[in-house]
């Protein structure tokens, strides 16, 4: 059996701060939406907050300062098709625009209102969505993990529509990314779906008020036609943006639980599992945030670095696919390295860097990709052969 992991980001729609030539163009815009989403959960909103609250929805033009008989005043955006966001107000009233003067936020805390900010999305590239089926087309696998699905609604579509109905069971549960990049298991016939644990409720252990993924970390049962059984454990860890901070550290407690859980499933009898997914770091020792599951003391075998691997012309999945790019993993336990006969990188859905103007040497990609709009992905596809 083939098991494969892929990063699509998204299939049909995606957030515009996220869907631009490079993530720094996005990234104000993104820590903005990232900051609100938390202040606006807070009981009580100070003066300090609000204004805070306010900057944010400016940089998020929810709020745009426009000329007036009256002077330059701070006003709600009107547009219906806003360029990063809008704001969602269904009970309560959070923000007051006064006839003359700045707009104002008004609510006192989270019991005043009910609504959030939305982030705005636009249709991901016709071509690229192609390309996304193109490449899972030619991977091949049994059981696929999807990282950056917007929904099931849309991974069941696209199964539908674009792969011919490969897959005969698809499933997604939604985690705690609010922006619609959540992770999904798509599985052949054989290879149904037995069970599924989300641990999209598990607490951060320095912030117990905070919820520790990202995304979620949903444990998958998966019996083969052999009569076999394959955990799989899907993962998208924190991103390396610095939208509120050093990043490394909450990664390493996610990765840190990510371990737990897999410790957990053998200790009950779980042999064969795996941990797969974009874990968003380069492996240690040069960098630490995935230690505890790539580390010397970590039980489980890095698929990439067994002989029948095949990495091709550059090390990482990312981009350019550099040592630093290295993102996205399939780590096995010790009885399941054992039944790896091959693996490697599929590449040829990916241009290779958001500013290059030219295709990659280093790999063939498709024909129809003549620039990086028309990418499958900025990850490459990765896999694994089982004799299981």
């Amino acid at each position: 059996m083939r098991l494969a992991s892929f990063n699509v980001e998204n299939l049909f729609e995606r957030a515009r701060a996220m869907n631009l030539a490079t993530w720094a163009e996005g990234r104000p815009v993104l820590a903005a939406y990232e900051r609100f989403h938390g202040l606006s959960q807070l009981d009580t909103y100070t003066d300090e907050v609000k204004a805070t609250m306010a900057g944010d929805l400016e940089t998020m033009r929810v709020l745009v300062r426009v000329d007036t008989p009256d002077g330059r005043r701070l006003k709600l955006n009107r547009e219906p098709r806003p360029r990063w966001a809008r704001l969602r107000e269904n009970r309560g009233q959070f923000v007051r625009q006064p006839r003359n003067g700045d707009a104002v936020i008004v609510a006192g805390g989270r019991d005043d209102w009910i609504g959030w900010v939305e982030l705005s999305t636009e249709t991901v590239d016709e071509v690229a969505i192609h390309m996304t089926a193109r490449v899972i087309e030619e991977a091949g696998a049994d059981v696929l993990a999807v990282i950056e699905a917007e929904n099931r609604p849309a991974l069941v579509r696209f199964n539908e529509a674009l792969l011919d109905d490969r897959y005969a069971h698809v499933m997604l549960v939604e985690g705690n990314d609010p922006r619609g990049i959540d992770v999904g298991l798509m599985t052949g016939d054989g290879y149904r779906i037995a069970s599924i644990r989300s641990h999209v409720d598990d607490r951060d252990p320095e912030r117990p008020e905070a919820r520790l993924f990202s995304r979620d970390c949903p444990v998958y049962e998966v019996p083969t036609p052999s009569g076999e059984t394959l955990w799989v454990l899907v993962n998208h860890l924190k991103s390396q943006s610095w939208t509120s901070g050093d990043p490394d550290p909450l990664r390493g407690r996610q990765a840190a639980r990510v371990l737990e859980i897999y410790q957990e499933l053998v200790a009950a009898g779980a042999g064969h599992v795996a941990v797969v997914g974009d874990l968003n770091k380069a492996p240690p020792p040069r960098f630490t945030s995935l230690e505890p599951l790539l580390g010397p003391e970590s039980p489980l075998v890095d698929s990439a670095g067994l002989p029948s691997y095949r990495s091709g012309s550059r090390p990482g999945t990312f981009q350019s696919c550099g040592e630093r790019n290295r993102l996205d993993y399939i780590l096995l336990s010790p009885a399941l390295a054992e039944r790896m006969t091959g693996g490697g990188v599929l590449r040829r859905g990916l241009w290779g860097g958001a500013r290059n103007k030219n295709p990659p040497r280093q790999w063939d990609i498709y024909p129809q990709i003549r620039r990086v709009e028309h990418s499958a992905s900025d990850h490459a596809l990765i896999y694994v052969d089982l004799d299981l």
